[in-house]
């Protein structure tokens, strides 16, 4: 896999709200996106996409990958976001929300390099993958154009989608839960709602090498939940999660970025493979387990994490 700039933490800021974004670009978050949907009125989209453009030229976004998200497929505003967007150097991605078909994702994609003017590299596509048909279709929308670059996952609008009676993003319904019978007392253990489609999703990312980012955790101000939700996702294999908030960044990036003692023990793994491969051997025995080439895949993703 190609080394690319990280996007651990994905922070997302309403496009005409110029103090905020602009705190998002000092921020310490690896990728910001100026949202002009949700997070945008009916009546400011035309000052949230005029403030996006005066962003992306001013201020100064350091390292960042900076990304916008369009209207949907179907919103009269969608063209006009195309035409101001596409020429803009600094821009990296657009975030097509709910994804669905891959010709509207190809047609986006026709129209972006259509307006590009003499930009010298095509505008990224990334798509949110926040409604059943989406997921259905994902592995066709990961593969409708050569820019699709990552798959991100709504977790709120995809909850809707199914029917879940939850009103929290990113958080189970507490009536979601396997309930043993009367001779085990009725105990009951919660299940995680979004398993099925975090993997589906990252399953279709890493099959088509694209990058793949979960959803925020909606209770920002919880510290603790929002960094186990993130642990969550680094541990199935993501690539980062959406952040709503800036104090959400810290306790993301620490459960995106490897702890020293995994850094360790990854390093280990791929050192006593050299030396099994210096003696001829294709596996080893290292602190009571066996280890082989699969290992030393999974140690130098977690190494690469780290770097």
């Amino acid at each position: 896999m190609v080394h690319q700039r990280p996007s651990r933490a994905y922070l997302a800021v309403p496009a005409h709200r110029a103090n905020l974004v602009a705190k998002a670009a000092a921020s310490a978050a690896d990728a910001v996106f100026m949202d002009l949907e949700d997070a945008v009125p009916p009546s400011e989209k035309s000052a949230a996409l005029d403030q996006a453009v005066q962003s992306l030229a001013a201020l100064d976004w350091g390292n960042k990958r900076v990304a916008v998200r369009l209207n949907a497929v179907d919103s009269p505003c969608l063209a006009a976001e195309i035409r101001a967007l596409a020429p803009l150097s600094r821009l990296d991605a657009v975030i097509v929300p709910k994804a669905e078909r891959a010709s509207d994702i190809a047609a986006i994609a026709g129209e972006l390099r259509a307006a590009a003017g003499g930009r010298p590299a095509p505008v990224a596509l990334e798509l949110l993958i926040e409604t059943a048909l989406g997921l259905v279709n994902v592995d066709t929308l990961a593969t409708s154009h050569e820019s699709v670059a990552a798959l991100h996952l709504g977790v709120g609008d995809f909850a809707a989608s199914i029917g879940a009676r939850s009103s929290d993003i990113g958080v189970s319904p507490d009536g979601y839960r396997h309930v043993g019978s009367a001779h085990s007392g009725y105990a009951s253990a919660p299940l995680d709602l979004f398993a099925y489609p975090m993997m589906r999703l990252l399953v279709a990312a890493r099959a088509f090498g694209l990058r793949a980012i979960d959803g925020p955790c909606g209770a920002f101000r919880d510290l603790r939940l929002t960094e186990s939700m993130a642990q969550k996702a680094a541990a199935m294999g993501f690539d980062g999660k959406q952040v709503i908030h800036p104090d959400q960044i810290a306790p993301t990036l620490r459960a995106f970025v490897p702890s020293g003692e995994e850094l360790a023990q990854a390093r280990r793994i791929v050192e006593a493979m050299a030396q099994a491969e210096a003696q001829g051997q294709g596996a080893v025995t290292l602190d009571g387990k066996m280890i082989d080439y699969a290992n030393v895949r999974m140690a130098r993703r977690i190494i690469e994490l780290g770097s």
